[in-house]
Protein backbone atom coordinates (compact mmCIF):
# COMPACT_ATOMS: atom_id res chain seq x y z
CA UNK A 1 0.00 0.00 0.00
CA UNK A 2 1.17 3.41 -1.05
CA UNK A 3 2.00 5.71 2.05
CA UNK A 4 2.75 8.48 -0.67
CA UNK A 5 1.24 11.90 1.31
CA UNK A 6 -1.83 13.65 -0.43
CA UNK A 7 -2.67 16.70 1.42
CA UNK A 8 -0.67 18.93 3.23
CA UNK A 9 0.86 17.71 6.31
CA UNK A 10 1.61 19.49 9.79
CA UNK A 11 5.32 19.53 11.16
CA UNK A 12 5.55 16.85 13.74
CA UNK A 13 4.24 17.90 17.04
CA UNK A 14 1.34 19.95 16.26
CA UNK A 15 -1.51 17.55 15.71
CA UNK A 16 -0.38 16.20 19.55
CA UNK A 17 -1.22 19.84 20.72
CA UNK A 18 -4.83 20.11 22.00
CA UNK A 19 -6.62 22.85 21.10
CA UNK A 20 -8.05 26.00 23.69
CA UNK A 21 -11.49 25.43 24.84
CA UNK A 22 -12.77 28.86 26.28
CA UNK A 23 -15.70 29.09 28.82
CA UNK A 24 -19.22 27.99 27.48
CA UNK A 25 -21.35 31.14 26.40
CA UNK A 26 -25.07 30.09 26.10
CA UNK A 27 -27.48 28.23 28.07
CA UNK A 28 -30.31 27.00 25.66
CA UNK A 29 -33.94 27.33 26.41
CA UNK A 30 -33.12 30.03 29.08
CA UNK A 31 -34.77 33.55 28.53
CA UNK A 32 -32.02 35.17 30.46
CA UNK A 33 -28.26 34.32 30.76
CA UNK A 34 -25.55 35.56 32.80
CA UNK A 35 -22.24 34.28 31.42
CA UNK A 36 -19.95 34.33 34.27
CA UNK A 37 -17.11 31.64 32.70
CA UNK A 38 -14.81 34.61 31.12
CA UNK A 39 -14.10 36.67 33.77
CA UNK A 40 -15.37 39.83 32.00
CA UNK A 41 -15.97 42.68 34.10
CA UNK A 42 -19.71 43.49 34.74
CA UNK A 43 -19.39 47.33 34.57
CA UNK A 44 -18.46 47.24 30.56
CA UNK A 45 -15.38 49.59 29.38
CA UNK A 46 -15.53 53.51 30.59
CA UNK A 47 -17.59 55.54 28.07
CA UNK A 48 -14.96 57.92 27.13
CA UNK A 49 -13.12 54.33 25.96
CA UNK A 50 -16.19 53.99 23.99
CA UNK A 51 -16.62 57.27 22.99
CA UNK A 52 -12.93 56.95 21.23
CA UNK A 53 -13.14 53.96 19.53
CA UNK A 54 -16.73 55.48 17.79
CA UNK A 55 -14.35 58.49 16.83
CA UNK A 56 -11.89 55.65 15.00
CA UNK A 57 -14.65 54.16 12.89
CA UNK A 58 -14.35 57.35 10.71
CA UNK A 59 -10.82 56.37 9.48
CA UNK A 60 -11.39 52.50 9.03
CA UNK A 61 -9.50 53.11 5.61
CA UNK A 62 -6.07 53.79 6.83
CA UNK A 63 -3.94 51.37 8.22
CA UNK A 64 -3.59 51.65 11.96
CA UNK A 65 0.06 52.80 13.38
CA UNK A 66 2.01 49.62 13.39
CA UNK A 67 4.05 50.92 16.41
CA UNK A 68 0.87 51.77 18.93
CA UNK A 69 2.70 55.13 19.47
CA UNK A 70 -0.56 56.60 21.45
CA UNK A 71 -1.60 53.44 22.87
CA UNK A 72 2.39 52.77 24.24
CA UNK A 73 2.94 56.35 25.45
CA UNK A 74 -0.77 56.47 27.59
CA UNK A 75 0.69 52.91 28.98
CA UNK A 76 4.05 54.75 29.85
CA UNK A 77 2.76 58.02 31.00
CA UNK A 78 0.00 55.91 33.46
CA UNK A 79 2.99 53.75 35.17
CA UNK A 80 5.71 55.82 34.78
CA UNK A 81 8.04 53.82 32.19
CA UNK A 82 9.86 54.10 28.81
CA UNK A 83 8.03 53.77 25.66
CA UNK A 84 10.56 52.06 24.36
CA UNK A 85 10.11 49.42 26.41
CA UNK A 86 6.61 48.50 26.18
CA UNK A 87 5.57 46.80 23.22
CA UNK A 88 1.73 45.80 21.95
CA UNK A 89 -0.17 43.04 21.06
CA UNK A 90 -3.62 41.43 19.81
CA UNK A 91 -4.03 40.37 23.23
CA UNK A 92 -1.67 39.51 25.81
CA UNK A 93 -2.08 35.85 24.38
CA UNK A 94 -0.24 36.78 21.09
CA UNK A 95 2.84 37.80 22.94
CA UNK A 96 3.34 35.07 24.68
CA UNK A 97 3.29 33.15 21.85
CA UNK A 98 5.92 35.67 20.07
CA UNK A 99 8.37 35.09 23.25
CA UNK A 100 7.79 31.37 22.96
CA UNK A 101 8.58 31.44 19.00
CA UNK A 102 12.01 33.90 19.39
CA UNK A 103 13.07 31.80 22.54
CA UNK A 104 12.35 28.57 22.12
CA UNK A 105 12.76 25.72 19.78
CA UNK A 106 13.38 22.03 19.42
CA UNK A 107 15.05 20.39 22.79
CA UNK A 108 14.47 23.69 24.93
CA UNK A 109 11.89 23.20 27.67
CA UNK A 110 9.31 26.02 29.17
CA UNK A 111 8.45 25.72 32.87
CA UNK A 112 4.46 25.96 33.61
CA UNK A 113 2.57 25.43 36.78
CA UNK A 114 0.81 22.67 37.78
CA UNK A 115 -2.94 25.27 37.39
CA UNK A 116 -1.51 27.42 35.03
CA UNK A 117 -3.09 29.20 32.22
CA UNK A 118 -3.46 26.20 29.46
CA UNK A 119 -2.06 28.85 26.41
CA UNK A 120 1.03 28.21 27.88
CA UNK A 121 1.74 24.67 27.02
CA UNK A 122 -0.02 25.43 23.77
CA UNK A 123 2.46 28.08 22.77
CA UNK A 124 5.18 26.30 23.73
CA UNK A 125 4.73 22.90 22.04
CA UNK A 126 3.88 25.18 18.76
CA UNK A 127 7.35 26.95 19.18
CA UNK A 128 8.99 23.22 19.10
CA UNK A 129 10.20 23.17 22.73
CA UNK A 130 8.87 21.01 25.84
CA UNK A 131 6.42 21.90 28.53
CA UNK A 132 7.36 21.11 32.43
CA UNK A 133 4.77 21.00 34.51
CA UNK A 134 5.55 21.83 37.94
CA UNK A 135 2.94 21.14 40.96
CA UNK A 136 1.88 24.12 43.14
CA UNK A 137 1.14 23.80 46.59
CA UNK A 138 -2.13 24.44 47.97
CA UNK A 139 -3.45 26.42 45.22
CA UNK A 140 -0.20 28.34 44.92
CA UNK A 141 2.99 29.09 43.28
CA UNK A 142 5.79 26.82 44.72
CA UNK A 143 9.08 28.82 43.88
CA UNK A 144 11.12 25.91 45.11
CA UNK A 145 9.20 22.99 42.77
CA UNK A 146 10.39 25.02 39.72
CA UNK A 147 13.74 26.15 40.69
CA UNK A 148 13.76 21.94 41.31
CA UNK A 149 13.04 21.77 37.36
CA UNK A 150 15.29 23.75 36.21
CA UNK A 151 18.09 22.15 33.97
CA UNK A 152 20.53 23.47 31.16
CA UNK A 153 17.72 23.17 28.35
CA UNK A 154 15.10 25.34 30.03
CA UNK A 155 14.90 28.57 28.07
CA UNK A 156 11.71 30.01 29.92
CA UNK A 157 9.52 29.97 33.00
CA UNK A 158 5.60 31.13 32.83
CA UNK A 159 4.34 32.67 36.64
CA UNK A 160 0.56 33.23 36.24
CA UNK A 161 0.51 35.69 39.25
CA UNK A 162 -2.38 36.35 40.39
CA UNK A 163 -3.54 32.43 39.18
CA UNK A 164 -6.09 31.57 36.94
CA UNK A 165 -8.40 29.62 37.95
CA UNK A 166 -7.24 29.60 41.81
CA UNK A 167 -7.20 33.01 42.05
CA UNK A 168 -4.00 33.04 44.62
CA UNK A 169 -0.71 35.24 44.25
CA UNK A 170 2.86 34.84 45.51
CA UNK A 171 4.22 37.65 47.42
CA UNK A 172 6.81 39.94 45.26
CA UNK A 173 9.63 38.28 47.81
CA UNK A 174 9.04 35.04 46.37
CA UNK A 175 8.91 36.24 42.59
CA UNK A 176 12.50 37.84 43.20
CA UNK A 177 13.64 34.52 44.94
CA UNK A 178 12.65 33.06 41.77
CA UNK A 179 14.29 35.49 39.32
CA UNK A 180 17.62 35.36 41.37
CA UNK A 181 17.69 31.43 41.29
CA UNK A 182 17.01 31.07 37.87
CA UNK A 183 19.88 31.34 35.04
CA UNK A 184 20.50 34.76 33.84
CA UNK A 185 19.72 33.11 30.41
CA UNK A 186 16.39 31.74 31.54
CA UNK A 187 13.94 34.44 30.25
CA UNK A 188 10.85 34.60 33.39
CA UNK A 189 7.57 35.79 32.40
CA UNK A 190 5.50 37.53 34.70
CA UNK A 191 1.41 37.33 33.49
CA UNK A 192 -0.63 39.72 35.34
CA UNK A 193 -3.12 39.76 33.81
CA UNK A 194 -5.43 40.33 37.12
CA UNK A 195 -2.86 42.38 38.90
CA UNK A 196 -5.40 46.16 38.67
CA UNK A 197 -7.80 43.74 40.89
CA UNK A 198 -5.13 42.86 43.99
CA UNK A 199 -5.28 44.85 47.04
CA UNK A 200 -2.27 43.30 49.10
CA UNK A 201 0.49 45.35 50.33
CA UNK A 202 3.28 42.16 49.27
CA UNK A 203 1.90 41.98 45.73
CA UNK A 204 3.71 43.95 42.78
CA UNK A 205 2.78 42.95 39.31
CA UNK A 206 6.67 43.01 37.88
CA UNK A 207 7.34 46.50 36.67
CA UNK A 208 9.99 47.01 39.55
CA UNK A 209 12.09 43.27 38.63
CA UNK A 210 11.75 43.71 35.13
CA UNK A 211 13.42 47.66 35.18
CA UNK A 212 16.18 45.69 37.15
CA UNK A 213 16.73 42.70 35.55
CA UNK A 214 17.78 41.75 31.73
CA UNK A 215 15.63 38.34 31.92
CA UNK A 216 12.02 39.30 33.07
CA UNK A 217 9.16 40.22 31.26
CA UNK A 218 5.78 41.74 32.01
CA UNK A 219 2.71 40.87 30.71
CA UNK A 220 -0.70 42.96 31.10
CA UNK A 221 -3.99 43.03 29.21
CA UNK A 222 -6.98 45.37 28.34
CA UNK A 223 -9.75 42.16 28.45
CA UNK A 224 -10.31 42.20 32.44
CA UNK A 225 -10.61 45.09 34.25
CA UNK A 226 -10.90 47.48 31.18
CA UNK A 227 -13.61 45.96 29.45
CA UNK A 228 -11.54 45.63 26.09
CA UNK A 229 -11.49 42.08 25.42
CA UNK A 230 -13.59 42.65 22.53
CA UNK A 231 -10.79 44.64 21.01
CA UNK A 232 -8.45 41.65 22.16
CA UNK A 233 -5.55 44.19 23.35
CA UNK A 234 -2.59 43.39 25.46
CA UNK A 235 0.75 44.81 26.46
CA UNK A 236 3.92 43.55 27.97
CA UNK A 237 6.80 45.37 29.65
CA UNK A 238 10.58 44.18 28.90
CA UNK A 239 14.31 44.75 28.61
CA UNK A 240 15.06 46.62 25.59
CA UNK A 241 16.79 43.52 23.95
CA UNK A 242 13.72 41.14 24.45
CA UNK A 243 11.68 43.74 22.81
CA UNK A 244 14.26 44.29 19.77
CA UNK A 245 14.34 40.25 18.93
CA UNK A 246 10.56 40.12 19.68
CA UNK A 247 9.58 43.31 16.95
CA UNK A 248 11.68 41.16 14.07
CA UNK A 249 8.26 38.63 13.86
CA UNK A 250 5.66 40.40 15.22
CA UNK A 251 3.09 41.59 12.57
CA UNK A 252 3.56 44.97 11.48
CA UNK A 253 -0.41 45.87 12.19
CA UNK A 254 -0.45 43.17 14.86
CA UNK A 255 -3.34 45.76 16.80
CA UNK A 256 -6.34 47.52 14.96
CA UNK A 257 -6.77 51.30 14.86
CA UNK A 258 -10.22 51.45 17.40
CA UNK A 259 -8.13 48.97 19.85
CA UNK A 260 -5.72 51.21 20.07
CA UNK A 261 -7.95 54.59 19.75
CA UNK A 262 -9.87 52.82 22.93
CA UNK A 263 -7.46 51.38 25.00
CA UNK A 264 -5.18 54.61 25.29
CA UNK A 265 -8.06 56.39 26.61
CA UNK A 266 -9.31 53.34 28.94
CA UNK A 267 -5.89 53.07 30.94
CA UNK A 268 -6.30 56.76 31.59
CA UNK A 269 -10.16 56.93 33.38
CA UNK A 270 -8.50 56.14 36.64
CA UNK A 271 -12.29 56.66 37.97
CA UNK A 272 -13.95 53.98 35.80
CA UNK A 273 -11.00 51.26 36.77
CA UNK A 274 -11.18 52.62 40.78
CA UNK A 275 -15.14 52.01 40.26
CA UNK A 276 -14.68 48.55 39.31
CA UNK A 277 -12.27 47.43 41.61
CA UNK A 278 -14.44 48.68 44.32
CA UNK A 279 -17.61 46.54 43.15
CA UNK A 280 -15.39 43.82 42.24
CA UNK A 281 -14.30 44.20 45.96
CA UNK A 282 -17.56 44.33 47.76
CA UNK A 283 -19.22 41.76 45.97
CA UNK A 284 -15.98 39.01 45.88
CA UNK A 285 -16.76 39.33 49.65
CA UNK A 286 -20.20 39.30 49.27
CA UNK A 287 -20.28 35.97 47.04
CA UNK A 288 -17.09 34.33 49.13
CA UNK A 289 -19.18 34.76 52.66
CA UNK A 290 -22.78 33.50 50.98
CA UNK A 291 -20.65 30.73 49.53
CA UNK A 292 -19.35 29.61 52.66
CA UNK A 293 -22.77 29.83 54.51
CA UNK A 294 -24.36 27.33 52.16
CA UNK A 295 -21.63 25.03 52.87
CA UNK A 296 -19.28 25.47 49.87
CA UNK A 297 -15.52 25.56 50.31
CA UNK A 298 -13.67 28.42 48.29
CA UNK A 299 -9.92 29.02 47.45
CA UNK A 300 -9.45 32.58 48.57
CA UNK A 301 -9.03 34.96 45.48
CA UNK A 302 -7.10 38.45 45.04
CA UNK A 303 -8.81 38.61 41.30
CA UNK A 304 -12.36 39.05 39.64
CA UNK A 305 -13.10 35.64 40.15
CA UNK A 306 -13.71 32.68 42.81
CA UNK A 307 -12.89 28.91 42.58
CA UNK A 308 -15.65 26.86 44.03
CA UNK A 309 -15.26 23.19 45.39
CA UNK A 310 -18.41 21.06 45.11
CA UNK A 311 -18.35 17.82 47.60
CA UNK A 312 -17.31 14.46 46.20
CA UNK A 313 -21.05 12.93 46.46
CA UNK A 314 -23.93 11.62 43.77
CA UNK A 315 -25.19 14.43 42.96
CA UNK A 316 -23.27 17.54 44.44
CA UNK A 317 -20.48 17.24 42.38
CA UNK A 318 -19.48 20.39 40.11
CA UNK A 319 -20.99 18.69 36.78
CA UNK A 320 -24.29 18.58 38.64
CA UNK A 321 -23.94 22.06 40.05
CA UNK A 322 -22.84 23.37 36.59
CA UNK A 323 -26.31 21.55 34.73
CA UNK A 324 -28.67 23.11 37.92
CA UNK A 325 -27.07 26.69 37.21
CA UNK A 326 -27.00 26.88 33.56
CA UNK A 327 -30.53 25.58 33.43
CA UNK A 328 -31.29 28.29 35.48
CA UNK A 329 -29.12 30.71 33.26
CA UNK A 330 -25.81 31.50 34.99
CA UNK A 331 -23.05 29.82 33.35
CA UNK A 332 -19.63 28.94 35.09
CA UNK A 333 -16.16 27.53 34.02
CA UNK A 334 -15.47 23.81 34.41
CA UNK A 335 -11.76 23.65 35.36
CA UNK A 336 -11.31 19.62 35.40
CA UNK A 337 -9.05 20.94 32.19
CA UNK A 338 -6.48 23.23 35.09
CA UNK A 339 -6.37 19.83 37.39
CA UNK A 340 -9.66 20.84 39.48
CA UNK A 341 -12.20 18.06 38.18
CA UNK A 342 -14.62 18.98 41.13
CA UNK A 343 -14.45 22.59 40.89
CA UNK A 344 -16.32 25.56 39.10
CA UNK A 345 -14.49 29.21 38.41
CA UNK A 346 -16.87 31.94 39.10
CA UNK A 347 -16.49 35.15 37.64
CA UNK A 348 -17.74 37.93 39.85
CA UNK A 349 -21.22 39.38 38.08
CA UNK A 350 -23.22 42.26 38.20
CA UNK A 351 -25.18 42.38 41.78
CA UNK A 352 -27.92 40.66 40.01
CA UNK A 353 -25.74 37.81 38.96
CA UNK A 354 -24.03 37.23 42.20
CA UNK A 355 -27.22 36.85 44.34
CA UNK A 356 -28.93 34.83 41.58
CA UNK A 357 -26.07 32.29 41.48
CA UNK A 358 -25.82 31.98 45.43
CA UNK A 359 -29.58 31.60 45.20
CA UNK A 360 -29.37 28.77 43.05
CA UNK A 361 -26.63 27.23 44.85
CA UNK A 362 -28.92 27.33 48.00
CA UNK A 363 -31.22 25.66 45.97
CA UNK A 364 -28.71 22.92 44.63
CA UNK A 365 -27.66 22.17 47.58
CA UNK A 366 -30.46 22.23 49.85
CA UNK A 367 -33.01 19.55 47.06
CA UNK A 368 -30.28 16.79 48.22
CA UNK A 369 -30.68 17.75 52.19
Amino acid sequence: MSTEATSPTPRPGILDISAYVPGKEHAPGVAKVHKLSSNETPLGASPAAIEAFQKAAFQLERYPDGQATLLRDSIASVYGLNPANIMCGNGSDELLGLLCTVYLGAGDEGIITEHGFSVYKIQIKAAGGTPVTVKEKDCRIDVDAILAAVTERTKIVFLTNPGNPTGTYIPVSEVRRLQAGLPKTVLLVLDAAYAEYVRTNDYEAGVELVSSSRNVVMTRTFSKVYGLAALRVGWMYAPQAVISAVNRIRAPFNINAPAIAAASVAIRDLGFIERAVAHNTEWMEKVVDGLKEIGLTVTPSVTNFVLIHFPDAEGRRARDADEYLTQRGYILRAVSGYGFPNALRMTIGTQEACEGVLAALRGFVSRLA
